[in-house]
Order: C-alpha cells, then sequence, then structure tokens
C-alpha cells in the first residue's frame, strides 16, 4: 500500500533536452580546457645553465685534470730555495706569466 503525502498526483516536468545538451556542452568544454591546461603543464622542463664563470671553471678543472706529472725535483729545488731565502721574484716576469695564464684561460688574445 502507498501513501501520498502531498495528495498531488502531477508527475514532474520532463527536463528540457535543449538545456541538458547545453549543460553537458559546458560540462565538456571544461573538461578539455582542464586537460589542455594539465598537457601544457606537463609539457614544460626544467632546465639548467651554467654560467660563464662555471664553465670557465669547469674547463680549468678539466685542464688540470689532464696536465702532465708534476716535476718534483723542480718543486724540491724551489723550497730549498724559498727556505734558504734565496728564491728572488721577478715581478715583470710574474705580471707577464699571469697576463699570459689569463688570456689562454679566458681565451683573450
Amino acid at each position: 500500500m502507498s501513501i501520498n503525502v502531498n495528495n498531488n498526483n502531477v508527475s514532474k516536468p520532463l527536463v528540457d533536452n535543449q538545456k541538458l545538451q547545453q549543460q553537458q556542452g559546458q560540462s565538456t568544454n571544461q573538461a578539455q580546457a582542464q586537460q589542455a591546461s594539465v598537457a601544457q603543464t606537463a609539457a614544460r622542463s626544467d632546465s639548467v645553465s651554467l654560467t660563464q664563470s662555471a664553465q670557465q671553471l669547469s674547463q680549468l678543472h678539466k685542464k688540470g685534470s689532464e696536465a702532465s706529472t708534476v716535476n718534483q725535483e723542480k718543486v724540491d729545488r724551489l723550497k730549498k730555495a724559498i727556505q734558504a731565502g734565496d728564491y728572488k721574484v721577478n715581478p715583470e716576469k710574474l705580471a707577464q706569466n699571469i697576463a699570459k695564464f689569463e688570456s689562454e684561460l679566458f681565451g683573450i688574445k
């Protein structure tokens, strides 16, 4: 047995098909827009770039690791001369060698 609380037997109106289609179209458009946004975000990638100084440091490190073996006899001779106070520095020659080293290091001629 069924009880009718509202005492009306009027059936609910049917949903307008055109409105339904519009709502579904809007939902579809929103979903597509969200998918496009996600695709754009996923397409981005991280990148790293080194500064010129870091690149030069890397080149210097490579050159240092590729350098020939140390002339231990010359190192010992210089140590003894420095300890004895006999080692004299020629400032002009030192300045020329520093300038030459920097020009080679930075590619300046």
